[in-house]
């Protein structure tokens, strides 16, 4: 693999930082985190004109054909401004797993997302809060969906919501209107304003399709949740990136007893542990992108790698820069605890690095 972004790529990251620069301000992120739907609808407009939603997907459904690799550049420059986007939910979460669907089904749910006309997401965790694809409790039967599925992500204006079910006894993917009145959605506290999560109780709620099933549903599970991982981990790379940059420009002007703090031992050896954390994780995050792009025997281990040290790395990163800062890094005023807020509900997010340990240590045994 290349262990250096290509003059394309470089390009691509230049203009998506231009991009979300312009589009998720601070001050566009912090209203946006008050509304009913924490996104623009007119940014999301823009990124179809880009071609983002559909970078991932063949030309024959509206989409890009570009890789995972370029995926992460996108996502790194969103984590960076803290883009309050459905990007990963719809494109990633749903957006693979449609594109494991038939030809029919392709047209019908994935062309819609990939010209940035619909919103999806999918419904996996329950009770048990386990990310492994396995058994679920929510069942179909006929056409009819019941149960309950909890911290379901960006649920508000979505098009088609994909569920985890048992269907005949054996796992399944299915779509699901939820806009109909067998679907309830209440939305849960979260300390992250940028991302909401949602419980979606099913009562009866009728089937539109039937995407996959048996072992064909638990890898394009697993698949999707792959993608979707390694998006996050850019995503928090990026986050962790401005806390950094941010972090060092204010130890530069902050004075105490005559001096720039930046001079004082303990505060260079804080940003030095963030910039080696930073940069460690953009190598885990791109490595596992391409890994899993190429099909490498060792993707599923390098996701999980990029995951377990990102989940406590945002962490360490957000404690720094608020320690660098001191008592004004958790003022509202202050965009920092912002990040501190994003990093926490990152770490948990399609694992925490417990879960992916135990994964590493699975994939080490088979």
């Amino acid at each position: 693999m290349r262990f250096e972004l290509s003059e394309e790529q470089n390009i691509l990251k230049n203009s998506a930082r231009d991009f979300c620069a312009a589009e998720f301000p601070p001050a566009e992120v912090r209203k946006l985190m008050e509304a009913a739907t924490p996104y623009s609808p007119q940014a999301w407009a823009k990124m179809a004109e880009q071609g983002w939603t559909g970078i991932l997907f063949p030309e024959e459904y509206g989409g890009q054909a570009m890789s995972l690799v370029e995926m992460a550049v996108i996502l790194e420059e969103m984590g960076r401004t803290l883009a309050p986007t459905p990007f990963i939910s719809t494109i990633l979460l749903a957006g693979s797993l449609l594109a494991a669907g038939n030809d029919e089904q392709k047209r019908r749910y994935l062309m819609p997302i990939c010209r940035g006309e619909a919103l999806a997401t999918l419904a996996m965790l329950e009770a048990d809060a386990n990310w492994d694809p396995g058994t679920v409790e929510t069942t179909v039967i006929g056409d009819a969906l019941s149960g309950r599925k909890l911290f379901v992500t960006d649920v508000a204006d979505v098009r088609f919501l994909l569920v985890a079910a048992e269907v005949h006894g054996e796992l399944a993917v299915v779509v699901v209107d939820p806009r109909q009145p067998g679907v309830t959605v209440t939305p849960l506290p979260a300390i992250d304003g940028t991302r909401r999560l949602s419980d979606v109780v099913f009562q009866n709620a009728k089937v539109m399709d039937v995407l996959t099933s048996g072992a064909a549903a638990r890898a394009a599970l697993a698949r999707a949740l792959d993608v979707a991982t390694v998006g996050l981990v850019a995503e928090m790379t990026g986050g962790m990136q401005w806390i950094l940059d941010t972090t060092v420009q204010y130890a530069k002007t902050r004075r105490q007893f005559g001096r720039p703090i930046g001079q004082f031992q303990a505060v260079q050896a804080h940003c030095a542990d963030m910039f080696l954390t930073t940069e460690s994780s953009r190598s885990a995050a791109y490595y596992a992108a391409w890994a899993l792009q190429e099909n490498m025997p060792d993707a599923q281990l390098a996701v999980s790698t990029a995951k377990s040290y990102a989940s406590e790395g945002y962490r360490l990163v957000g404690n720094s820069g608020i320690q660098v800062h001191g008592g004004m890094g958790f003022t509202w005023e202050n965009d920092l605890h912002l990040y501190y807020r994003r990093a926490k509900v990152s770490e948990v997010l399609f694992g925490d690095a417990i879960f992916h340990r135990e994964r590493i240590a699975r994939l080490w045994m088979d």
